[in-house]
């Protein structure tokens, strides 16, 4: 629900600098090494209190970094490291976090940026600290996950050798990088390799398809009249650079229904307030708003909304154009359910779009061509 792009233009090109690389110099040799410890980190279940459970647990780097297990995909959240706890809320994709600008409020006064669905997190490090002590994830301590790295003798002595010997002396310090080694890997390339079919469109080496073509158009609001795209998905996913990441990084209530599969096995009861329900925020006004989400390999990354509760890609279009015009939800055959924050909806930009099947159809398939080149075989 934002407008302003400068930001986000400048927060890209930063980004896209720290993945490009310096071809050997001492600063991309020292955060070469930095990485690939990261790798590690982020591979390790031993960083679990249990030993069952890793970053790449609910970032599977085989699928588009999210949880591909089946029952987290069935309940729209991830299951913990102890088998039982289960989250509140969708694993959303860590590939080209990186891109995001740090958790603050922009010259318009808006909430921009942040990790996870609610910004809670500053950045990319703060962002890599959370899940580790989570009780419902990884479940561990700080001594817990310091003790782990250094009891082995690989991570040990990289960690060493990257951050200094006395890096142990202090759980808290070796915390942080241990954080940090982690972002940086989420800074590489292999969570942002800007290969998709659109890229491939941007670079002249691939043709849109009529469907594909047609799709791109609606999605960014060519035409006048309703039906004839009236989607403008581009108000808050962009297409404003050589290399964008198709979201605004802003908050908004989309009016997305309760998920009453998922409170049906975690038991949750509360509304889920979003950016507004933070305590260091708590504004009405923000109730059930959340981050507007990359749109980078969204064909592979269900379950959808910050809730998990729609399966499948056709059904989020259909949503936001029938949301308010007594639309059914084609997964259950029902018509939608209430908003389950309802004051606050954006009922401006959403709900209402007047597009035709067919239309639907054509911006579900540009949204495929968004597919990282290496998971297009993950395309259902």
């Amino acid at each position: 629900m934002r407008h302003n792009t400068i930001k986000i233009i400048a927060s890209s090109l930063l980004a896209f600098t720290l993945f490009s690389g310096c071809n050997g110099d001492s600063v991309a040799d020292a955060n070469n090494a930095k990485a690939k410890l990261g790798k590690a980190l982020f591979l390790d279940k031993n960083l679990s209190y249990n030993g069952t459970m890793a970053c790449a647990t609910c970032h599977d780097l085989n699928h588009a970094m999210v949880d591909s297990r089946t029952a987290s995909f069935n309940n729209g959240a991830s299951t913990g490291a102890d088998g039982t706890s289960i989250s509140n809320r969708n694993a959303p994709t860590a590939a080209y976090a990186a891109f995001s600008p740090d958790f603050g409020v922009d010259e318009e006064g808006e909430y921009i940026g942040g990790e996870f669905l609610d910004g809670r997190a500053k950045d990319l490090k703060a962002q890599a600290k959370q899940p580790l002590t989570n009780p419902v994830e990884m479940n561990s301590s700080i001594k817990g996950v310091v003790s782990a790295v250094k009891a082995d003798t690989t991570l040990n002595a990289q960690m060493k050798t990257i951050y200094g010997v006395e890096i142990f002396d202090d759980n808290n310090r070796a915390y942080d990088a241990i954080a940090d080694s982690i972002a940086t890997f989420e800074e590489t390339v292999e969570f942002a390799p800007f290969d998709s079919k659109f890229d491939r469109w941007n670079e002249g080496s691939y043709t849109f398809t009529p469907q594909e073509a047609e799709g791109k158009k609606l999605f960014e609001g060519q035409g006048q009249g309703r039906g004839e795209g009236r989607a403008r998905c581009i108000v808050c996913h962009p297409i404003n650079e050589y290399h964008p990441t198709f979201t605004d990084y802003s908050y908004d209530n989309l009016g997305v229904p309760v998920n009453t599969v998922l409170h049906g096995v975690n038991g949750v009861t509360a509304v889920d307030n979003g950016l507004g329900g933070r305590k260091d925020i708590n504004n009405g006004l923000l109730y059930g708003a959340f981050k507007v989400a990359t749109l980078r390999n969204i064909a592979v990354t269900g379950p959808y909304m910050h809730n998990g509760i729609f399966k499948k890609l056709k059904t989020v279009v259909h949503f936001y154009n029938t949301r308010d015009t007594g639309g059914i939800n084609p997964e259950t055959n029902a018509t939608w359910g209430a908003p389950e924050v309802p004051l606050t909806v954006n009922h401006t930009e959403l709900g209402n779009l007047g597009l035709s099947d067919a239309q639907e159809d054509a911006i579900v398939a540009f949204l495929k061509t968004l597919t990282d080149k290496k998971f297009e075989h993950l395309i259902p």
